[in-house]
């Protein structure tokens, strides 16, 4: 729902206009990485149900396999409510629903899929388990491992070195490290928490300021592409497509982030999440 602003605790507030659309951070990044060039597959739970159907479809749609993705009787298909206000900024509850039945069990069914993929990328929307034992079998496997912490938690000890890239924002980074993080430089302390860690790379996405890239070699700042803003709902997911399918096909860290950086730019001038992901022709035009 869009909202000239976040109405106040008992407050009714009168909205624009309510629409809905296929989402979550798994499903996003997913799409994205698929419009961006990369040949995906996703692992995941979807309820027996309408919603279920929908987001399924639009899986299919994207040329994503969806022999991977299991269909729960038992829970509902995971929704978001997203309220975005007048300044483009989005405020986001959800309910996991099946998301939170996807096990370990469900992972080790599909390791084949680890043989020889370039990436194995991963967010919080489902059991901190699974997300552990799908980092652990893509270690064994040698397939690097991209972890996207959110929503925002902290994360167990046995993790922190199996995460070759951690792309977090400026409220997870701020919650992993305990530095606030609000611009390049205290993003950049941040990064360097998070490296001693056993991360090899960081990247902190910081909005309207860019992202922020550490690793062994140093820092870098990119700043962003400067667009009017609508929607920044997805805008996350489609840097983590972008970045991923840039590294996949070989690009070097910067310019693998500068990709996913334009993908974003444009997504956040459109409405919704998947529906604002652009494809690669378009980040050309």
């Amino acid at each position: 729902m869009r909202v000239p602003r976040a109405p106040e605790a008992g407050e009714t507030l009168t909205g624009y206009d309510f629409a809905t659309h296929p989402g979550g951070k798994g499903a996003n990044q997913a799409v994205a990485c698929a419009r961006l060039g990369g040949e995906v597959s996703l692992i995941g739970r979807l309820g027996n149900d309408a919603f279920g159907q929908v987001l399924r479809d639009g899986l299919i749609a994207e040329g994503i396999s969806d022999d991977t993705v299991g269909s729960d009787d038992r829970a509902a298909t995971g929704v978001a409510m997203i309220m975005v206000d007048d300044a483009a900024q989005n405020r986001i509850t959800l309910a996991p629903g099946a998301n939170a039945k996807l096990t370990p069990a469900h992972i080790d069914a599909q390791a084949g899929l680890f043989d020889g993929a370039a990436m194995l990328i991963l967010q919080l929307e489902v059991p901190m388990p699974t997300v552990l034992h799908a980092a652990t079998l893509a270690r064994r496997h040698g397939c690097p491992v991209l972890l996207n912490p959110a929503p925002a938690t902290s994360l167990p000890d046995a993790i922190w070195p199996m995460i070759d890239y951690l792309v977090p924002n400026e409220t997870e980074a701020t919650l992993l490290t305990g530095i606030i993080v609000t611009d390049p430089a205290s993003a950049g302390e941040a990064a360097k928490r998070l490296l001693d860690k056993g991360v090899r790379n960081v990247l902190i996405t910081l909005g309207s300021q860019g992202v922020l890239l550490a690793n062994g070699q140093g820092t870098e700042h990119l700043p962003a592409f400067v667009v009017k803003a609508i929607d920044t709902t997805a805008a996350g997911d489609t840097f983590i497509g972008g970045l991923a399918a840039g590294l996949a096909e070989g690009m070097s860290l910067s310019d693998a982030a500068r990709l996913g950086q334009r993908a974003a730019s444009i997504s956040v001038t459109r409405h919704g999440a998947q529906p604002s992901i652009p494809y690669r022709a378009e980040l050309n035009s």
